[in-house]
């Protein structure tokens, strides 16, 4: 089958073309090469694909594509595209990835809208400069779209002008409580356009979402599967599991980390306390590792932490479930779990910030003897095949109190 980008049917505007070559893409990824001319034959599109399988561009081309092929040219302070993100830091990966395009496209405008900093600031950034593509998180968005403007028109207003909608991450949404905030942002938008809703599972709030907002939308499915059976988690995604004694469990961690110490880790732990609480124990343990910690309590400090990780060659991240979806780090070698998360499809996703855009990565599931039974579980509920590797040989003898 041919993926290059030249065998759609639907030829691709220079700008867009250019900016491929920049990011050095030379063929689409499946998700690509299903969403893209389906979103461009004016359908909506309900996609459900593995994590790391390149949605981001699925929906960004069509989007740049179709407000590009307008018979009217937007206005300044006319919204053609929204893309509505469940997280900050997803939501400013896509704005970034946008500007690639953008560079190409000088008449173009787009707006990040997130939490973090005053709705005034984005009400003062509108007006200067407008919006032609808004990307933004739920909550700051169902804000701005219910403030009157003075002097130029409202977002509300600015709305009435939409192309696409894009609810990226759509499970997650629904996960996080913003049901009712989806439901109110897409009151505001005019009904004849078109609207791509992506996800990684087709739950049954998903679903609900979808018949109450998408019309007669083209389903589309991508997994990839392997001989393992792995049908969830990329196949150049190596998934194991680690069994050890309760009162070997930290020392085990410190001993995996240091025989990764030229690589680039992220930890999984259940709670903030407990990211807060480990970090200052690695800092003293692994004074000559990189140690970064990422929480969804941090409020100012995320963008910047985010960011150094993402430059980094190596080192570790401590992170909670705000770092499981969506986000794309460079170059991540492993991905640790302490302990199960209570979401089978949680694993899924922790698992799914390595292994991205067909690159090898590398998971592990750290077990209690008592908690082995998780192998079967997730094998069965998520069709993940997990595979036993052994400790480290040196595990330190640390006297770490229960």
């Amino acid at each position: 089958m041919d993926t290059s980008w030249a065998s759609l049917k639907v030829k691709l505007i220079p700008p867009i073309m250019s900016t491929l070559k920049d990011f050095k893409f030379k063929s689409m990824t499946p998700v690509q090469a299903a969403c893209i001319p389906m979103l461009l034959s004016h359908k909506d599109v309900v996609a459900e694909a593995v994590t790391g399988s390149g949605k981001t561009l699925a929906f960004l081309i069509p989007v740049l594509q179709i407000l590009e092929r307008r018979e009217q040219k937007l206005k300044k302070h006319e919204i053609g595209a929204l893309v509505v993100s469940p997280t900050r830091e997803l939501a400013t990966q896509i704005h970034e990835v946008l500007q690639g395009f953008l560079k190409y496209l000088p008449g173009r405008t787009s707006m990040l809208a997130v939490g973090g900093s005053y709705p005034s600031e984005d009400i003062d950034r509108f007006k200067a400069n407008g919006a032609h593509i808004l990307i933004g998180t739920p909550g700051r968005l169902e804000d701005l779209l219910g403030r009157q403007i003075s002097d130029c028109g409202s977002f509300a207003d600015g709305v009435r002008a939409l192309e696409v909608l894009i609810l990226d991450e759509a499970d997650r949404l629904l996960d996080m409580g913003f049901h009712s905030t989806i439901s109110t942002i897409i009151a505001y938008l005019p009904k004849q356009r078109r609207t791509g809703l992506f996800s990684a599972t087709q739950t049954s709030d998903v679903v609900t979402l979808v018949r109450a907002g998408l019309r007669n939308p083209v389903q589309v499915k991508v997994k990839e599967k392997d001989a393992t059976g792995d049908e969830r988690t990329p196949k150049s995604l190596m998934n194991f599991y680690m069994e050890c004694e309760p009162d070997k469990k930290f020392a085990t961690l410190l001993a995996v980390l240091r025989e990764k110490r030229s690589e680039k880790c992220m930890v999984f732990f259940p709670t903030c306390a407990c990211v807060e609480y480990f970090t200052i124990i690695l800092k003293e343990t692994l004074k000559n590792m990189k140690i970064l910690s990422l929480h969804g309590k941090m409020k100012d400090k995320r963008f910047k932490i985010f960011d150094e990780f993402r430059s980094l060659a190596s080192g570790v991240l401590l992170c909670t479930d705000v770092m499981c979806r969506g986000v794309d780090i460079p170059r991540v070698d492993w991905v640790i779990q302490f302990d199960p998360p209570s979401s089978a499809t949680a694993f899924v996703h922790r698992c799914g910030r390595t292994a991205r855009i067909g690159n090898e990565g590398n998971a592990i599931v750290m077990l209690l003897p008592s908690e082995t039974d998780y192998v079967e579980f997730i094998q069965i509920n998520q069709k993940v095949t997990l595979r036993r590797l052994k400790p480290p040989a040196e595990v330190p003898d640390l006297h770490w109190p229960l």
